[in-house]
């Protein structure tokens, strides 16, 4: 308000009469209370109001909660520690919205039977007579950031000549409703928010699609109506919504594999190889990062068996074994990681000793491989000291070691890379007490095994068959994977053409099952997401997802 005219309605004031200082007052006070309820309105919208407006669907305020499920409070605050709460883009919203309630609108309203208190009250109606009341339909409305959604849904009440609609919120963690919960059925436990946006690579549509494939494996264990979708449908569901995250992802798209590989040519192309040693290495050294902090163990498992790494074919290239070992020891070692990579050695009794066939020889080969580690080289003096060889076995774990003085004289090694460790046929030895004794000689320390083969083998004697054969077992499934690609073929024994590939591309990365397609004309060939999951998916569930 300009200056002046507060000086001359001061002085109005004061050589007005009393009732018009009365009603002055008034007149401030009534512009006091329209600022008080503007400023209320506006924190009143944003309560509500949380995510972009959308062109596609109508927000609408939330009534109901499915937070008065036990279960979903309890796995909700497994996320303690994240404090962000960063909403979809508003395109990237408008596109889920509008994709969901288009294609899979049987999906939705089988999330409302499953999750939300609506399901209950449907559960428990229907215990006596069936069809007193029924969950017809159900439109998604909103997503509030990562958390939860929105649903209107109708409902169709015994006695009632119309629909009831409902307004439901379905927290993207929740577990299915009590009524449907079984004893011998575990709840599903929530993906890890935190842990997966410690990574610049995750995008919150990532997190998003993570939590609704949950979801969709939660619903094929529990079925709720005649009319819900079949497993397949529900399975191939998994895949489209990793589809879909690709295709808005400014950053790495989860699951997704580079086109035209054509992995059925053999030998491959050197870009083709060069593709697989950047990503397998990248993925280790995330791995190996996390490890440090104590997100996950330091038991890994790294499997990549493309056709030229796949011991079992024809087209197997020890070179590639070789070159992969190389691209991941340096890819450690540029960060000052210090790396022994260990071959088994001979195993056996007496004169019944021998080397696996995939291992004759390597460890000669992988010492005496360009490692450009000579002087005035790129990698000058890196193997010696950063990168060390060594066999299978307690002894071949280097701690820190002092001299009288106090000096290091040997320094550790950091990580260890055991290349291919497996049993053999027809030896009386197995590789797992060399390879738990260096594990455990090895403490803390990362432990990376490269396409191993911890399966007993047939023995004379058997003692790769009966004795100590659940230890033996349950120390094989103590590694958790940290990179898998393997492909996917017709039958055990017919590795042409390739139908596929099962994938987890590093540690956060869920497990996908890709579908190899070809483009039209001879135009290249692609993989396709066809279904997704955070364990690991069974054959039965891939193939019964493949399209003809």
């Amino acid at each position: 308000i300009d200056k002046k005219m507060m000086e001359k309605r001061s002085r109005r004031i004061h050589s007005t009469s009393p009732v018009g200082v009365l009603g002055y007052i008034v007149l401030l006070c009534v512009i006091v209370n329209v600022q008080l309820i503007s400023s209320f309105v506006i924190q009143h919208h944003h309560n509500f109001v949380s995510s972009p407006s959308s062109s596609l669907q109508e927000r609408v305020p939330y009534i109901k909660s499915s937070q008065t499920n036990e279960d979903v409070e309890s796995s909700s605050s497994s996320d303690e520690g994240v404090t962000w709460k960063e909403e979809l883009e508003e395109k990237e919203l408008d596109f889920v919205l509008g994709y969901l309630n288009k294609h899979h609108t049987a999906l939705l309203t089988s999330f409302v039977s499953t999750f939300s208190p609506l399901g209950e009250i449907q559960a428990s109606k229907n215990a006596f007579s069936g069809g007193s009341y029924k969950i017809t339909s159900a439109v998604l409305k909103d997503v509030v950031g990562v958390e939860k959604m929105v649903l209107e849904a109708h409902v169709s009440v015994r006695g009632k000549s119309e629909e009831v609609v409902e307004v439901v919120e379905i927290s993207l963690d929740a577990n299915p409703i009590k009524a449907l919960q079984r004893q011998s059925s575990k709840p599903s436990p929530p993906i890890p928010t935190s842990f997966l946006r410690s990574s610049p690579n995750t995008s919150s549509l990532d997190i998003l699609v993570r939590k609704l494939n949950r979801l969709c494996h939660l619903l094929t264990l529990y079925k709720t109506t005649n009319s819900s979708p079949s497993v397949k449908e529900i399975n191939s569901t998994t895949g489209k919504f990793i589809q879909l995250a690709s295709q808005f992802s400014q950053k790495k798209s989860v699951g997704i594999i580079k086109e035209n590989l054509f992995l059925n040519q053999v030998p491959h192309n050197r870009y083709v190889r060069q593709y697989f040693y950047d990503m397998a290495s990248e993925a280790v050294l995330e791995a190996v990062v996390e490890c440090s902090k104590g997100s996950i163990g330091n038991r890994m498992l790294m499997t990549c068996m493309f056709p030229e790494m796949n011991p079992s074919m024809d087209s197997y290239r020890i070179g590639t074994l070789l070159e992969l070992a190389r691209s991941v020891a340096i890819k450690l070692a540029e960060q000052n990681l210090r790396v022994r990579v260990c071959v088994q050695g001979s195993m056996g009794v007496g004169i019944f000793t021998g080397t696996p066939k995939q291992l004759n020889g390597v460890s000669t080969l992988l010492q005496r491989m360009d490692w450009q580690s000579n002087a005035g080289e790129e990698n000058e003096g890196m193997v010696g000291d950063y990168v060390n060889f060594g066999a299978i076995g307690k002894d071949h774990v280097v701690n820190t070691q002092y001299d009288d003085k106090g000096e290091v004289v040997q320094h550790q090694d950091d990580v260890f890379l055991l290349l291919c460790p497996q049993n053999m046929v027809g030896i009386e030895s197995s590789i797992i007490p060399n390879l738990s004794e260096m594990v455990e000689a090895a403490g803390d320390r990362p432990v990376i095994l490269l396409n191993p083969d911890l399966t007993d083998k047939v023995s004379s004697q058997g003692q790769q068959s009966v004795r100590g054969r659940q230890d033996r077992i349950t120390f094989a499934n103590s590694f958790d994977t940290v990179f898998h690609f393997a492909n996917i073929y017709v039958s055990g024994t017919s590795y042409f053409p390739i139908l596929g590939a099962l994938t987890k591309l590093n540690v956060r990365e869920p497990w996908v099952a890709h579908q190899r397609r070809d483009f039209k004309d001879g135009g290249g060939e692609i993989y396709v997401p066809i279904v997704s999951d955070e364990d690991r998916i069974e054959g039965e569930v891939i193939l019964d997802c493949f399209q003809s």
